[in-house]
């Protein structure tokens, strides 16, 4: 396969993956808060579902498309696309171990009643959605800053 088809690739989803991540800690979270919490437990509930899906596919495709690009690459380029992969890695140990447990006890909450401590799960939970949107934002910078400073193969022919 083509390295620039997998750039595009790893640039397309660790893009993606940051957006939707980004668009929860800027939009979600701040709605959620200012939502009756049976509102948001319930709502929660159902983003997550859906969410499921969709942003661990991101993940997948953002990790596994830096990591071949990191193999593909020599020097400076392998260190880049090998720290995206390891970015896109830690947003989803830091959503797995993190936000997914705690997105299960929403589930349970919605259904019956949020615990005493409830508020201070829920900042967790947003402890954990700022960390693994800070992470994926990072990859897809260090992307970006790798795609753009390699030369093209049109450039590098005639050199």
């Amino acid at each position: 396969m083509n390295i620039r088809v997998i750039q595009g690739l790893a640039l397309l989803a660790t893009g993606l993956l940051t957006g939707a991540f980004a668009y929860g800690a800027a939009n979600l979270v701040p709605t959620f808060n200012a939502v009756p919490l049976d509102m948001r437990l319930s709502f929660h509930a159902e983003l997550m579902k859906m969410n499921g899906i969709t942003v661990q596919a991101a993940m997948a495709v953002s990790t596994l498309s830096s990591l071949a690009l990191a193999l593909l690459t020599r020097g400076r380029a392998r260190l880049i696309a090998g720290a995206a992969a390891l970015l896109t890695l830690a947003s989803f140990l830091i959503t797995r171990l993190g936000n997914v447990p705690i997105n299960g006890r929403i589930k349970e909450w919605a259904l019956t009643a949020a615990p005493a401590d409830h508020a201070e799960i829920l900042r967790r939970w947003e402890l954990f959605n700022n960390l693994r949107t800070l992470t994926a934002l990072t990859a897809f910078v260090l992307l970006i800053v790798l795609c753009l400073w390699q030369p093209t193969a049109t450039a590098r022919n005639r050199a």
